[in-house]
């Protein structure tokens, strides 16, 4: 909980005299608002339904009228929806109680800062370095020598292999694997068998990273795999060993990047995509839901959607969509459209 000053406060925003002792627990969308929430509005035409709603406080758009701003306390932001997503990681943060459970496992070795939570069956390993107001929930198992941030989050039953390390405030939704072999093999042309390469590298996540529920991430084979700070990967993700991801880069659920594929910093990655190995994807590239980029290939930015296998712009995959249907069209004695 925090009162509506001290939100305010952290927000950068100015409190009018209204808002003086209000006091917040969470936030909620305008439907759901009870008293003790806070809730946000766009623009001027969903400012008045959030004045009227049971919220305590709201955040509002700078522009609204004097008259709609006075009938609730309001904070004015010149972006409300980030503000709004702001206060309410501020209000999530409070809720959090430090403390090591009776039941986790925590080897003498490790270094544990101030603050430190660590849930229930949660093992920590020789020489494992935890920062300040981290916390480690239950189950889950941080290997041999990995590093761990300040103020990170560590979800139920993530495991994190040895050779890795977090920077602050990362993000690591349960069942997540990081920093696990990667997948390389060379054969021996006398017997058809294979022997794993070596996969002795590092996996480096920098600050403000989060990762998706179930996501997996290999270590480099020799060098180091690098999420870049900001970086926001979705759930069902996995990200093989070597590849480089950019800063602020976001990737949706199920896409794949095979070995030492490079992505660029703000590209954004949609949902299914599939990335052969050594492939580089620029800075400011988009691709599609279910796009296909084939190894080694460079894509960069058009200005607009890259779609379809192998990944080029929209535009030139709904022409050849739109011929492949005439080409139908009149095969069948149709009249084309």
């Amino acid at each position: 909980m925090l009162s509506l000053m001290e939100l305010a406060g952290l927000l950068g925003l100015e409190l009018p005299a209204s808002g003086e002792g209000v006091q917040i627990h969470t936030v909620s969308s305008i439907g759901s608002a009870q008293p003790g929430t806070l809730v946000f509005a766009a623009d001027q035409a969903s400012a008045a339904e959030a004045v009227a709603s049971r919220a305590s406080a709201v955040i509002l758009p700078g522009n609204v009228s004097d008259a709609v701003r006075a009938t609730k306390p309001a904070l004015l932001s010149a972006n409300p929806r980030l503000d709004f997503a702001r206060a309410a990681r501020l209000l999530r943060q409070q809720e959090l109680s430090a403390g090591i459970h009776p039941a986790a496992i925590i080897d003498a070795s490790a270094i544990v800062a101030p603050g430190v939570s660590v849930g229930a069956g949660a093992v920590i390993a020789v020489g494992v370095h935890l920062g300040e107001g981290t916390i480690i929930a239950a189950g889950a198992v941080i290997g041999e020598g990995v590093v761990i941030g300040a103020h990170c989050h560590i979800f139920p039953r993530v495991v994190i292999y040895p050779g890795t390390s977090l920077g602050d405030r990362v993000t690591v939704h349960a069942g997540a694997i990081l920093g696990s072999d990667g997948y390389g093999y060379v054969r021996v042309p006398a017997t058809g068998e294979y022997i794993q390469f070596p996969q002795q590298g590092k996996l480096i996540i920098e600050d403000d990273v989060e990762i998706g529920a179930n996501t997996t991430i290999d270590r480099g084979a020799l060098d180091a795999t690098v999420i870049r700070r900001g970086a926001k990967l979705d759930n069902l993700i996995h990200i093989g060993h070597n590849c480089v991801i950019g800063e602020n880069v976001l990737i949706a659920a199920q896409t794949g990047l095979s070995g030492s594929t490079t992505i660029g910093k703000n590209a954004i990655i949609g949902g299914q995509v599939g990335v052969g190995d050594h492939a580089h994807i620029a800075e400011n590239v988009i691709l599609g839901s279910q796009a296909g980029v084939l190894p080694g290939k460079k894509l960069r930015a058009t200005g607009g959607i890259l779609w379809g296998t192998p990944a080029q712009p929209l535009q030139n995959i709904l022409k050849e969509i739109g011929i492949l249907r005439r080409l139908r069209r009149t095969s069948k004695g149709e009249e084309p459209s």
